[in-house]
């Protein structure tokens, strides 16, 4: 099975991504991911036991704080991905290689440079074949500024199913 771990925006933030996904999809034909506004922790694996990452998780959300981290400005990728800036504070980078450290120690669970502790982190909004309309995606995204306070307060598992990704588990931090 599939997988892949997140942290899922929650409140306006989040729901200004889910919605510029939609309208940029509608106007200018921009696919993006199929889970909901998020950044990504660990990107797909596969394994056959979910349960040792399940522990993992939930044993570190039980022991640490959530973290403040602001949205604000556009990002790319060359012309591969539009992405919503996330500002993460020391708290949350902290938190964040704390966890890499715990999930690295299960057997499966290999980092590469792009998903591991000197992450970009982001925020997607576009990222499936977009290099013939990049411009005019850039272009029209840029001219919605934003702002949001958000907090790294959830660690969420989606597996892959039936061509979607599905909600395995959320762990919430104190």
């Amino acid at each position: 099975m599939k997988y892949v771990i997140v942290s899922v925006v929650k409140g306006e933030g989040g729901d200004f991504n889910n919605n510029l996904r939609r309208e940029v999809f509608k106007k200018l034909g921009a696919k993006s991911s199929k889970l909901p506004a998020h950044f990504t922790i660990k990107s797909p694996f596969e394994c056959n036991n979910i349960s040792e990452v399940d522990k993992v998780i939930e044993n570190f959300c039980n022991n640490h704080n959530k973290a403040k981290y602001t949205l604000e400005k556009y990002g790319h990728f060359d012309n591969r991905v539009i992405y919503m800036k996330v500002h993460m504070g020391e708290e949350g980078k902290k938190l964040h290689d704390n966890l890499i450290d715990e999930l690295d120690e299960i057997d499966f669970i290999n980092f590469q440079l792009h998903d591991g502790k000197n992450k970009v982190f982001h925020v997607t909004i576009s990222s499936k074949k977009i290099q013939n309309i990049y411009d005019e995606l850039w272009d029209y995204v840029n001219q919605i500024p934003f702002k949001f306070n958000c907090f790294f307060d959830n660690i969420c598992i989606y597996k892959w199913e039936d061509n979607t990704w599905k909600l395995h588990k959320e762990f919430n931090l104190k």
